[in-house]
């Protein structure tokens, strides 16, 4: 059985449309039903492990075979460009309390978990691969491996933390009576990332502009101040 799931799956063609497809079907159970954890990307997430640890296909065979994906996840970010530019009388008027926001919320972004972390006894190793939790993949491993993080734990911390913002983000917003579309955007972005942006998106014009546009200074705020945080504060 595994021999034959094995061949089924190993071609590009067939992991690229197995990836596919099982977002598709997520999408449309989470669509239906409306449960936070049916997820399309958690769906997808753990369906495409489970086939590959069945099938022992190496996760880099499968980035090979999935490319195509990782190009048009780069497009949809550009893509944000049209919402920041729709955006761009708000955003001019409040540029100080963006930058101010951006600036406090890598900072408690990152000391937060690294504090907690320590706390219950993790090495310099593994602060220095969750460090970069709330910015994009590329950005993070970026940020980790230079400091001495293991990139495999950082990639998966990364993805982890944008499920969970895209899920429960929303709630918890709510929960703390923020129901401003600019605060609500801002906060979905610079916490957790681009699926916390595509959550964004869904919910408004706004919110996806904000979030794209929280999304990208944290990237560029969380590679710049790491590096300062883990020599002086933890």
């Amino acid at each position: 059985m595994i021999s034959t799931l094995n061949q089924l799956v190993t071609t590009d063609l067939a992991l690229l449309t197995i990836t596919i497809a099982l977002f598709v079907a997520g999408g449309a159970l989470h669509r239906r039903t409306h449960f936070m954890l049916l997820h399309p990307v958690l769906l997808t997430f753990v369906a495409m492990i489970i086939i590959l640890q069945l099938a022992k296909i190496p996760y880099a065979r499968y980035m090979e075979a999935t490319k195509m994906l990782d190009f048009a996840l780069g497009m949809s970010v550009v893509s944000l460009g049209y919402l920041l530019y729709e955006q761009s009388e708000k955003l001019g008027r409040n540029l100080l309390p963006i930058l101010c926001s951006t600036l406090a919320g890598c900072v408690a972004g990152v000391l937060s978990v690294v504090w907690i972390a320590a706390l219950l006894g993790a090495d310099r190793v593994i602060l220095n691969s969750i460090a970069p939790k709330s910015v994009t993949v590329p950005i993070a491993i970026t940020i980790s491996g230079p400091l001495g993080g293991i990139v495999s734990i950082t990639s998966v911390v990364v993805f982890c933390v944008g499920i969970f913002g895209a899920i429960f983000g929303p709630r918890i917003l709510a929960l703390g009576r923020v129901r401003t579309p600019e605060a609500i955007g801002f906060a979905l972005g610079a916490a957790s990332h681009g699926i916390g942006t595509s959550r964004a998106v869904e919910l408004g014009a706004v919110q996806g502009a904000m979030s794209g546009l929280a999304m990208a200074l944290m990237g560029v705020a969380t590679a710049l101040l790491t590096p300062l945080l883990e020599q002086y504060l933890y």
